[in-house]
């Protein structure tokens, strides 16, 4: 058997990969390594700036120069820090004599020795960690699940007086509307987003123990803290000043565990809409050309959904482990975290492809109001919750003497299927007030809703709020 041409093991990689693209701009091994590139050469500027050791500010065109350096990090530099770490066995010893060899091109040997100066390679690694999850948080991730929580708030609001019967333990129950159940699903999804909106991305910096040893037996009048703190804020970051060699992972643990909620209600809400669509509550849309199924004509099946439930659950399977790693280290490292922090853009990819395979699904679906009015009518017995709550009103206004109404109405309606006709003759035969029979009579299935319709506005309230 001839051997296949190299392949990635990764579905995200070749399958899947036009849609989760846009996260491996951040969170790639590639990704990584340009952000490693980025801090010691942004430590380099703030050190001359504050003209360590003698040294003058750059100038601006030297720091254009050096900031080009990782704007323009291209496949060869790839490959050239491959060749480097293929002799360091190390990858942030390779990123730093990546960059003094820029610095040589430049003409900047002078300033070579303050490259990676008073750094573990942990500082330059959680800082650029930092920096790769937040960007591919903020600027694809989070877009795409606002995106998609906007969606489905606009089905509610658009579906939100479209009376639907409930199902409570799988069984006909109390009416609602279906944009109403929309905005649950929304309410939740959102508040997890404001969670996650709020994430702080924290930054050590502070050499090999997290001490600033080195620092200060290089210069002892600096206040090093004072300096952490500037580079970590330059780097867009919340720096952390009690650490071991290790920012300690916590605040990833943190965002991991907010973007799995994320992912279980989307789930939940996966299944929900695979199960409104076996009960016809939702009507597919033909897509022109595809297949349902390889011997039955007719399918549609809901594959947008039934995807998005498998990268929902292989997300969580990576972020819950990440989360539940990264937060120990024996004493004061071990490289654990080193090896599971390179799949962090697989937790992300399968949520991302999750989420556009639900955008993508919803678009396909249409809603199916004559199924819906179908089962409300089909459905008359729960206005028994109704009729035995007027009762006991009526009771305690003295207006009825029917003693547990409850028990009245379970006898009617418990394993019975009851139609209109019957319903309100039980309810002209009922010892209570002619005005209280009159609401009773008018009352439908698809009018017994409460405040569904209303409810809604509460989500656009919280949207507004946010």
């Amino acid at each position: 058997m001839s051997p296949l041409p190299a392949q990635y093991l990764s579905p995200l990689d070749n399958r899947y990969f036009a849609a989760v693209a846009p996260i491996g701009e951040h969170l790639s091994e590639a990704a990584l390594n340009r952000a490693r590139v980025k801090v010691e050469i942004e430590w380099l500027i703030q050190l001359t700036d504050l003209r360590m050791f003698g040294t003058e500010p750059l100038t601006t065109q030297q720091q254009q120069a050096l900031r080009q350096v990782v704007s323009d990090f291209d496949q060869h530099a790839i490959d050239e820090l491959a060749e480097i770490e293929a002799v360091t066995k190390h990858d942030v010893k390779a990123v730093e004599y990546y960059v003094r060899a820029r610095l040589d091109e430049l003409g900047l040997n002078a300033i070579a020795e303050l490259t990676h100066f008073g750094c573990t390679s942990e500082d330059i690694n959680n800082t650029s960690y930092a920096i790769t999850i937040r960007d591919a948080v903020e600027q694809v991730w989070l877009p795409a699940a606002i995106a998609l929580v906007d969606q489905i708030s606009a089905m509610a609001v658009a579906e939100r007086a479209q009376p639907m019967l409930s199902l409570t333990h799988g069984q006909p129950a109390t009416p609602t509307t279906l944009g109403k159940e929309l905005a649950v699903v929304a309410h939740r999804l959102r508040r997890q987003l404001r969670r996650i909106e709020s994430q702080e991305y924290l930054g050590k910096w502070a050499g090999a123990t997290g001490n600033f040893a080195a620092h200060l037996v290089s210069s002892p009048e600096t206040d090093w803290e004072a300096v952490a703190e500037q580079f970590t804020g330059r780097l867009g970051l919340v720096w952390n000043p009690l650490t071991t060699q290790i920012e300690s992972h916590d605040w990833q643990a943190e965002l991991f565990g907010a973007v799995s909620h994320f992912n279980r209600i989307l789930h939940n809400f996966c299944s929900d809409v695979w199960l409104y669509i076996m009960r016809g509550v939702f009507k597919q849309i033909p897509a022109p050309g595809a297949t349902g199924s390889s011997t039955m004509p007719h399918k549609i099946n809901p594959i947008r959904f039934e995807n998005a439930e498998s990268n929902l659950e292989m997300s969580c399977a990576v972020l819950d482990s990440l989360a539940h790693t990264l937060v120990t280290s024996r004493m004061q490292r071990d490289l654990t975290d080193s090896s599971s922090q390179r799949n962090i853009g697989v937790g992300f990819g399968h949520s991302l492809l999750a989420i556009s395979n639900v955008a993508k699904g919803l678009d396909a679906l249409a809603v199916n109001s004559e199924r819906l009015t179908e089962e409300l009518d089909g459905n008359w017995e729960v206005l028994a919750e109704a009729i035995q709550t007027v009762i006991r009103a009526e009771k305690v206004a003295g207006r009825s003497s029917i003693d547990d109404p409850y028990a009245v109405l379970k006898e009617l309606t418990r394993g019975h299927t009851v139609g209109r006709d019957e319903l309100i003759a039980f309810v002209d035969g009922l010892d209570i007030s002619d005005a209280a029979k009159q609401q009773l009579r008018q009352l439908t299935p698809a009018s017994y809703t409460g405040r569904s319709n209303e409810l809604v506005d509460r989500l656009r309230s919280s949207v507004a709020s946010k």
